[in-house]
Parts: C-alpha cells; structure tokens; sequence
C-alpha cells in the first residue's frame, strides 16, 4: 500500500491540477487527500507532478525479426523510463502481427520480459500486403486492441469497405493512415520552396486530405469505428472536424515530432528529421497544437520506430524513416507546456485518457478504481539529451543534445515502481 502525498496531481479526466494526497492499495487507486494509513508507505512528491501512466499508441518494436533494433525488454525498459505505462505495439513486425498465433507469441513473450503493460495491434489484411482481409474475429478474440496495416495504404477501396463492414460488425477499431499512396510514392518531404531549394521529392499537404476525404466516405458508409494515426496538415481538419460534427464514431492522433518539428528541421539532410508522413510547415505544426488544445485531435503518441545506424548513414531520399520516442515523449511535451502551448491536464488527456478510452483500456485516470499506473515527473528539470544514454538499442532522436525540461523520476505500474530515477543516478 502506498500513499502519495505533497503531488501536484495532474487529472487528464476532471482537468484538475492540484496538491493533494494519492492512496493506492493492491494495484489501485482508492481515494484522494485520505490520512495516511499506518500500513501504507508514504511517499513525499515534493511538489512535483503524479499523473496516470503514458498510454502510448502505436510503438513499433523490432521483435520479431528486426530485435538488433529493438526488442520488447528493451522497448519496455525505455518506456519505464520514459513514463509510458501501456505500450500499443503496431503491427508492422517480421512476420506481421496477422494471425492468432503470431499475436499469443508477442504477448506471450512480452508479459515476460517487459515491466510495463503491453498490448498489440494487429494487422489488417494478410501481410499487411492490402490483398486480403486478416482473421479479424479470431484476432478480436486473442486480445488484438486494433486493426492497421500502419504506414501501408490500403490503396484497394473495395477490399478496405469490407474490412470496416466486418470490423463494424465485431466493434473493432480500424486505424487509418490517412494518406494518398500514389500521391506519396517516393516523396521524403512537403512540397513548397525549402523542398525545391533542397531537391528534395516532395509530397503535397493535399495527399493526406485526400486519403482522409476517402476514409472519412468509408466510415460514413459502413459506420466502423475508426482512428487517424497521424493528421498533420490544416488542410486536414475541416474534414476531421466536419466527421466528428456528422456524428461519426472518429478520432485522430498526431506524433509528438509533428507538434515540435518543422520542414526547415531537416537543415542539411539530418536523416533524424525523415519522418512518415514528412515533417510539415510551421504554419502546419501550430495549427496542429491548436487542434490538440480544442480536441479536434484527440490522441499524441510517440510514433516509435527505432532504425539503426546503417538505415539512417544514406543520403536523405533512401534513409529509413522514423525516430524512437519512448524516453522522449514525456520531454518534449514539455515544451508545448512550457510555451503555453497547452496545460498538463490537456497534454496527459492527449497522452493517457483519450487513447486508453479509445482502445477500452481502464488507464489513463486517477479516478478511485483506476489502476495505478503512474508516472513522477519534474516538468522543470533542465537537461541535455545524449541519445547514447538511451534505453532504446535504437538511438535514432531528432533531439539529440537538444535542451530539453521534464524528468521522469518513477514509473508505476499496478502500484509497483517499475523505474526511480533515484536508483539509476545512485
């Protein structure tokens, strides 16, 4: 039993940002600003920040076939460390999380080898190859939480019309990448004049609001349920906005690189700064913040994709594309806090509440009856990030020897410390 007291509690559900006390007994949460009880250990927060636990939607991890890049000990570990308390495993592994058997084999091995919690998408055609639909019912049932082929457009409108009229039919999430393939083949930035100087192949903003016009008629016709994975334009949002106003069942989400980094991050070919979609205009990243402040998107994720070395040592147009984030997205949100970008209460809805509900997970709240997955941090600590100090085998970060401010100083999980930062520095 421990009681938490003298926290700043950050309450993604009720807004609420105040000191207070935290009781927690057999892995739950039991009551606010309670006496301690003679069992408990108490545990003096010194004024920082308890907040439920990083809900982390959509990590790749390399495990199986690509573990030189990352396994699920060591993605666990980096997310201890980094204060993600349930990791939301894609799909896009070696073979594809894409049959019952493949599924029971990742979480078979990650409920023994990771100390967070770990849940899987699963894939939603054979393959992830867009030719034929995926067991969806018999994956429902081993426990997938989702269904992506993630950065492989569905390009067969047929095919994808069938998957959500399944997937309709069992309340499955679909997870889109919203995204004209045609338009986006071979593209590793955003057209406009930093892409033209650079000679770089570029992709107009309007191949995202393109994929997500088609998507959206998708959802309307069959009424699946359906997330976004990225939206990153503002061409994007009126349509975004106009679905959710129609009453369909959507969501969006955005990385945390999209909300920090610009197109002109890219600098001389900094192959770190190649992402999937490719980073946007500053024009386009500040109406994406202002878009997670009034919930038009729903959900930040860290969009973790862990490449090593001999992936990111080539000229830009053949790098790899993708950064790890598990231990940088706590720090970089941050920043939006900082710049007042954003509150912490609506930063950790983004965060924790609003992916935990949108997968029917019971984290991501401090509510009496929540699981106690947590996370200690300072939103103040000043540091400077050294990507070799990574618990990711990966080290690929577009923040490396960034200033940054916020430390995670432990991780809870079920009420156990699974990380204290105390323990690492002594």
């Amino acid at each position: 039993m421990l009681w938490f007291h003298n926290a700043r509690l950050i309450d993604p559900e009720q807004g609420g940002d105040k000191i207070g006390s935290l009781l927690v007994r057999d892995g739950q949460i039991m009551e606010h600003d309670g006496p301690c009880p003679e069992a408990a250990e108490a545990i003096d927060c010194h004024g920082k920040c308890l907040a439920p636990g990083i809900v982390d939607m959509g990590v790749q991890v390399g495990e199986p076939g690509a573990q030189h890049k990352e396994s699920l000990r060591t993605a666990g570990l980096a997310a201890a460390r980094g204060g993600v308390t349930t990791i939301v495993m894609r799909p896009d592994t070696d073979p594809a999380i894409d049959t019952p058997e493949v599924l029971e084999y990742v979480t078979r091995r990650a409920q023994a080898r990771t100390p967070v919690h770990i849940r899987a998408m699963a894939a939603l055609t054979r393959g992830r190859a867009g030719r034929e639909m995926a067991e969806i019912g018999f994956l429902l049932d081993a426990g997938a939480v989702a269904f992506t082929d993630g950065d492989r457009v569905v390009t067969d409108t047929k095919l994808l019309s069938r998957c959500m009229s399944y997937a309709r039919g069992l309340g499955a999430l679909i997870i889109g990448h919203p995204q004209d393939a045609g338009l986006a083949a071979g593209a590793c930035a955003s057209s406009g004049k930093f892409a033209s100087l650079k000679g770089l192949p570029a992709v107009s903003p309007m191949a995202e609001r393109m994929g997500l016009d088609r998507d959206m008629g998708l959802v309307e016709m069959t009424g699946v349920r359906y997330h976004a994975d990225q939206i990153t334009t503002a061409r994007s949002l009126p349509a975004l906005q106009r679905a959710k106003r129609n009453g369909l069942d959507v969501t969006a989400g955005i990385s945390i690189h999209h909300l920090m980094l610009n197109e002109f991050d890219v600098g001389d070919y900094r192959t770190f700064f190649k992402f999937t979609p490719p980073l946007r205009s500053e024009d386009d990243r500040r109406a994406m913040v202002q878009a997670v402040a009034e919930g038009v998107i729903d959900v930040i994720c860290s969009m973790h994709t862990p490449q090593d070395e001999e992936s990111k040592r080539l000229p830009f147009e053949e790098a790899a594309p993708g950064a790890v984030g598990l231990e940088t997205l706590l720090p970089a949100a941050m920043r939006l806090y900082h710049s007042e970008g954003l509150s912490l209460p609506q930063i950790w809805r983004a965060l924790a509440l609003n992916p935990a509900q949108r997968l029917g997970l019971p984290a991501g709240r401090l509510s009496s009856g929540a699981p106690a997955d947590l996370v200690l941090f300072d939103p103040d600590a000043p540091f400077i990030l050294d990507r070799f100090k990574l618990q990711s085998k990966s080290k690929n970060t577009p923040f490396d020897e960034a200033r940054m401010q916020g430390r995670v100083l432990a991780s809870y999980v079920a009420g156990a410390c699974v990380y204290a930062r105390e323990q690492e520095d002594a």
